[in-house]
C-alpha cells in the first residue's frame, strides 16, 4: 500500500509488522519478524516499510497464513504499470518456483 500497488481494503483486522514480540500483545498486531535490514526498508511521510522485493519474499515466505490476493493485485499493478514487466523485482531464490506461480496469476488477475 506505501508504494502504490495495493489500494487495502477497508474490512483489514490484522497489521503485520516487524519488531519486539511484545508488540503482538495488541489485538490485530502479528509479529512477522524483529528486524529488517535498513537496506530493505523505505520511508514515505514518516512511515517506514519495507521495499517491494522483501515484501514479495516475506509474503512467498508466509504463504500458508497470508491472504495472498494483495500481493497478486500489487503484482498485477506492477507489470502493467512497468510496460509489462516484472523488472526490478528480485525475491529471495528460494522463492523463484512459487514466484513465477504468483507473478502468472498477476498478470492474469483482472482478465479473469
Amino acid at each position: 500500500m506505501c508504494q502504490g500497488y495495493f489500494g487495502g481494503r477497508n474490512d483489514e483486522y490484522l497489521v503485520w509488522v516487524y519488531g519486539d514480540d511484545t508488540l503482538s500483545r495488541f489485538n490485530g498486531v502479528v509479529v512477522l519478524g524483529n528486524y529488517v535490514s535498513p537496506y530493505c526498508i523505505q520511508e514515505n511521510n514518516g512511515l517506514l516499510f519495507t521495499d517491494l522485493n522483501r515484501t514479495i519474499t516475506d509474503a512467498l515466505a508466509n504463504e500458508a497464513i497470508l491472504d495472498m490476493q494483495g500481493i497478486t493485485e500489487a503484482l498485477s499493478k506492477y507489470y502493467y504499470v512497468n510496460n509489462n514487466s516484472f523488472a526490478g523485482l528480485s525475491p529471495a531464490p528460494e522463492y523463484q518456483d512459487k514466484f513465477e506461480i504468483i507473478a502468472k496469476n498477476a498478470i492474469e488477475y483482472y482478465n479473469n
